[in-house]
């Protein structure tokens, strides 16, 4: 079409760009971008992991209700007659 698909088009962008903005500036983004992408990652990765811990945690609570019922009444109850004295 207008010359996008020849070798040569690109050959003389790459020239221009290189020109531009020089080696180093090009090495700089080059790692930036590598550095970004790696921490993308990875947040993604911790997200999954929080996300797990929490569902299990969540399921823990759920299996594992209080040994004795009772005695959180009974805490529950010395709550209530702290407020009453303190009123």
């Amino acid at each position: 079409m207008f010359g996008l698909d020849s070798i040569w088009h690109w050959l003389i962008v790459l020239v221009i760009v290189v020109l531009l903005f020089g080696t180093a500036k090009l090495r700089n983004a080059g790692n930036d971008l590598g550095a970004a992408i790696r921490n993308f990652k990875k947040g993604m990765s911790q997200g999954d992991e929080d996300e797990a811990a929490k569902a299990k945690t969540l399921h823990e609570l759920k299996a594992d209700p209080p040994d004795d019922a009772s005695a959180q009444a009974k805490s529950e109850q010395a709550k209530s007659e702290q407020r009453d004295r303190a009123s």
